[in-house]
């Protein structure tokens, strides 16, 4: 009997303590406000930080800023090597163009024109002649192979976008109206790796699909870029985008005499790879320079977990100033940096009156994610804190707009990678929606590691979950402005981003508090 008596004061004190829990998660989620989030939004995200761009004068006063809000917290400043403990780091390589070009015969084929570069490839600012052969689309498989009987290594390649197609109007590989995944440009980059080639040009399949490309990324792909300094250049092969019309110019050909017998291949669904070649004159000068950017880090220790830690994320930066015009970031991500500080703030509150966090918890303004996941990167190679010690990752990236798919019902979030690597953090994130925000619908729509938008991998929680941590990406959707100078506050729904940013205090709250360590059952080796 007393083993009973026992047992059920046991159940009803647990009880009692999760009761308690779910108030207080309740009480201090309603202290994070539209007003005090349009506050901070409203400062980061104006002309005056100048777009935040990475490395730049915008993004050390945004760094700044949240480094005097994590005082005024009273978070503790966890970076005991660096100068300034609340900013770690981040030393970049910064890489500009010099002199570029290919010269083929008489023809001088003019970058950011003619061709763009994909990667850092460089000559090392010398001129190189260099072999061209023609390998029809570029395709190795085992039914249809442009590079059967040809000697490619050491020489560019210059190919077809796509797969070709047999009389009956159906793709020669797939047999079917669709292309089959040999005519993805990772497959043919793949081919051209195993073949030995030194280089590849591949066309899109229109020059108009060529054009539309680059007029869009034509800014971003000539303006200096940043990587870690850290990061060798891993390019064992350089590849560049053109047009089809270029590839008769590649390889000294009359354009009539090449069409000629590109039909005739067309026609007979016969590959007429290594039939032409040529030698061409290639430059590519990269200039590289040192750099560097700064993680802000705010750190809450907890009580009797204190030894796991739950990292909330979002990334401060963003692309600057294009063609004279300022980038303010408001949505991206100028949403997630304020929901992360109004979410430290909720903690710190609840700790001041005796409810701290039973696991610690690490507040990270991340920089360089525009350029590549960089802040978080580093982080992951350089942690403050042992990643075997880091239970999950809570990263927010655009959580103030509405998308086209919820024009009527604003109250949404995507959620992605909750289920990759942890039923158990699935199953939180589900019940703790259910249980405090059951207006906000979770929307599953981009949770795919298949999902042709990549926002898996596109966000700083994958430097995370590429370790095995835990993660949920919370997430808007992308709008007509993004990355455009008109993602402005004006256009922030204050009263979605306060519910979007409670939901994620409280499921901080769940993880941070809750008796045992998140189970990872689906680590990837």
């Amino acid at each position: 009997m007393m083993k009973k008596f026992t047992f059920l004061a046991i159940l009803l004190v647990a009880s009692l303590i999760a009761q308690a829990q779910s108030q207080d998660a309740i009480k201090y989620a309603g202290t994070i406000s539209k007003d005090d989030l349009a506050k901070h939004l409203k400062i980061l995200a104006s002309d005056a930080y100048e777009g935040r761009e990475t490395g730049e004068k915008g993004q050390k006063m945004a760094a700044e800023y949240i480094v005097n809000h994590f005082k005024g917290l009273g978070l503790s400043a966890p970076v005991k090597a660096n100068a300034n403990p609340y900013l770690q780091e981040v030393k970049l390589a910064k890489k500009s163009w010099g002199e570029v070009y290919v010269q083929a015969k008489k023809n001088k084929l003019v970058h950011f024109q003619d061709y763009f570069t994909r990667g850092d490839f460089s000559t090392n600012g010398k001129e190189e002649s260099v072999e061209i052969v023609f390998v029809g689309y570029g395709i190795d498989s085992e039914t249809y192979s442009d590079y059967k009987d040809i000697d490619v290594k050491g020489k560019f390649v210059v190919v077809f976008g796509g797969e070709p197609k047999g009389a009956d109007g159906k793709y020669l590989i797939s047999k079917a109206e669709k292309p089959s995944k040999a005519a993805e440009t990772g497959s043919k980059l793949r081919a051209a790796r195993q073949k030995g080639a030194k280089g590849i040009f591949i066309a899109y399949d229109t020059d108009a699909a060529f054009k539309q490309t680059l007029s869009v990324y034509k800014s971003y792909l000539s303006a200096p870029s940043l990587t870690l300094a850290s990061e060798k250049n891993n390019d064992d092969m350089a590849f560049f985008s053109t047009s089809p019309s270029q590839i008769p110019v590649l390889l000294g050909l009359k354009p009539k005499k090449f069409n000629k017998a590109i039909a005739k291949m067309q026609k007979e669904g016969k590959a007429i790879a290594g039939a032409f070649s040529s030698t061409i004159l290639i430059k590519s000068e990269r200039k590289i320079e040192p750099a560097s950017s700064e993680n802000v880090l705010g750190y809450m220790e907890g009580t009797d977990k204190k030894d796991e830690l739950l990292v909330v994320t979002a990334h401060y930066d963003h692309i600057g100033i294009t063609n004279g015009e300022v980038n303010n970031g408001a949505d991206d991500d100028g949403s997630g940096t304020v929901t992360v500080l109004e979410i430290a703030e909720a903690f710190a509150k609840a700790k001041a009156e005796g409810k701290s966090p039973r696991r610690s918890i690490l507040f990270m303004t991340v920089t360089g994610e525009e350029k590549g996941l960089l802040g978080s990167e580093y982080y992951s190679e350089n942690p403050i804190f042992p990643l075997s010690s880091t239970v999950a990752n809570l990263n927010i990236d655009m959580v103030g707009r509405v998308d086209e798919k919820h024009k009527d019902n604003p109250n949404y979030i995507y959620i992605i990678g909750s289920d990759m690597l942890s039923s158990d953090l699935h199953q939180l994130s589900e019940e703790t929606a259910k249980k405090y925000a059951p207006d906000v619908a979770l929307d599953y729509l981009y949770n795919s590691e298949d999902d042709p938008n990549r926002f898996y991998y596109r966000s700083d929680h994958y430097n995370f979950a590429k370790h095995n941590i835990p993660v949920v990406f919370y997430f808007n959707g992308t709008h007509e402005d993004y990355h455009k100078p008109t993602d402005d506050v004006e256009k922030i729904n204050f009263d979605k981003m306060e519910k979007i940013a409670r939901l994620i205090f409280s499921t901080a709250w769940e993880i941070a508090n809750r008796e045992q360590r998140l189970v990872v059952d689906k680590a990837k080796k």
